[in-house]
C-alpha cells in the first residue's frame, strides 16, 4: 500500500514545487497556453508521463487552460507518488 505522506513531508512540498498549491489532500496547479492546440500538446506529453508512472491526475481542459489536481486514493491523501508526478510535470514546462 502506498504510505500518506507526514506533515514534514507535505510542508516541503511548498518550496519543492513552486506554482503548485496544497489543497486539502491534494496537489493542484494552473497552466494556460496561447491556444487549445497547445494545451492538448501539454496534456498528451502529461498523459505520457503519468502511464510510465501508473499515476494518472485529475484535470481539466478548457480552451487554453489545464488544471491538474494529484491526490493518491489508495493512501487517502498526498504521497511519494504525488510529488515525484508533479516534478516530471514541471520539467515539461520549462
Amino acid at each position: 500500500m502506498v504510505e500518506k505522506l507526514d506533515g514534514a513531508a507535505r510542508a516541503r512540498l511548498a518550496g519543492e514545487l513552486p506554482g503548485w498549491r496544497l489543497e486539502g489532500e491534494a496537489l493542484e496547479r494552473e497552466w494556460n497556453f496561447r491556444d487549445f492546440s497547445a494545451a492538448w500538446g501539454f496534456m498528451s506529453r502529461v498523459a505520457l508521463l503519468a502511464e510510465q508512472q501508473d499515476h494518472h491526475p485529475e484535470w481539466s481542459n478548457v480552451y487554453g487552460r489545464v488544471r491538474i489536481r494529484l491526490t493518491t486514493h489508495d493512501a487517502g491523501g498526498l504521497s511519494a507518488r504525488d510529488a515525484r508526478l508533479a516534478h516530471a510535470i514541471d520539467s515539461l514546462s520549462r
